[in-house]
């Protein structure tokens, strides 16, 4: 009798990470759900939990007498704000303020973006770009100083005025003096969105505009303009947004009639203890961002068709 050999055949076991990557490879939607899982977490843990709490707390109430926090569903808060006019000045002024700055931005940024984008070669394109951030590299609290100097009554620009027999001004610890300051501050960042959006503007386009006769305001106005929309938009978000959640530049800069929603929020929670119509306070700007992204995506809408 012949004995055959019992001879096994080594077997193939696949690693867990392998059999991971083949499942992620045959399952894209998976892998990308994987990739935003950690996102999505920090997204859930540090803005929206946060948010729905700031919410919730607007309907809150304070006790009289302790100064506990009374949870519960009140419409209070929000008709105090709906009553007293004082607010209803913060708000609006807080409101035109920040249209204004994003206003006075865009009129003055353009001009930069446009040589940055269009006009300028390689080489001046980066040294005017380190130009435009310089002033971010710096302190945001020195910056707001160094116009509170200058605008005071007895800074550099009464000083000038005065050498040049202009008289003087009294500009200083007013809205205009925040408006100014505002304009500086965020300038640089409406000048990169439409720096970069111009920077995308096919040069033949231009050209063939100049080539069927539109010279000049013409070109500018439906050529650039329309394709400079989407940076337009996207810096006056920046401009709008930062203006209107600002508190510390009304206090530097600003008079005592000056206040922002921010410095009245920070009154309520630090002076008043006021948490809940802080809260219902808060709750203003999100509605002002909210109506303002809409209007913005409806206007990044008509403006691409």
């Amino acid at each position: 009798m012949t004995q055959t050999a019992d001879i096994t055949a080594p077997r193939y076991t696949a690693s867990p990470l392998r059999a991971l990557s083949t499942l992620l490879w045959r399952l894209p939607g998976l892998r990308l759900g994987l990739l935003g899982l950690p996102p999505s977490i920090w997204f859930l843990l540090f803005y929206l939990i946060p948010l729905s709490v700031l919410i919730i707390a607007a309907f809150w109430s304070v006790d009289s007498l302790t100064g506990a926090l009374q949870p519960g569903f009140s419409l209070y808060n929000f008709q105090s704000l709906w009553e007293t006019k004082i607010y209803h000045t913060v708000i609006f002024r807080t409101i035109g303020i920040a249209a204004a700055v994003t206003a006075f931005d865009i009129l003055l940024a353009f001009p930069i973006a446009y040589w940055m984008g269009v006009m300028a070669g390689p080489k001046w394109r980066a040294i005017l770009g380190v130009s435009v951030l310089i002033p971010l590299w710096s302190s945001y609290l020195a910056r707001v100083y160094a116009w509170r100097l200058i605008l005071s009554h007895d800074g550099i620009l009464n000083w000038l005025m005065h050498s040049l027999g202009l008289g003087e001004n009294a500009i200083g610890y007013s809205n205009w003096a925040m408006t100014l300051t505002f304009t500086y501050l965020w300038l640089p960042f409406m000048i990169l969105p439409i720096a970069t959006a111009l920077e995308r503007v096919p040069r033949n386009l231009l050209e063939a505009s100049a080539d069927l006769g539109g010279h000049g305001f013409t070109t500018l106005r439906r050529v650039v303009l329309p394709l400079a929309a989407p940076g337009m938009i996207a810096g006056s978000i920046f401009t709008f947004s930062l203006t209107l959640g600002d508190y510390v530049t009304p206090i530097l800069v600003g008079g005592p009639s000056s206040d922002f929603i921010g410095n009245v929020i920070y009154k309520t929670v630090g002076v008043a203890n006021d948490i809940p119509f802080a809260a219902a306070l808060a709750v203003v700007p999100l509605l002002v961002m909210g109506l303002y992204l809409w209007a913005t995506r409806v206007l990044d809408k008509e403006a691409s068709v």
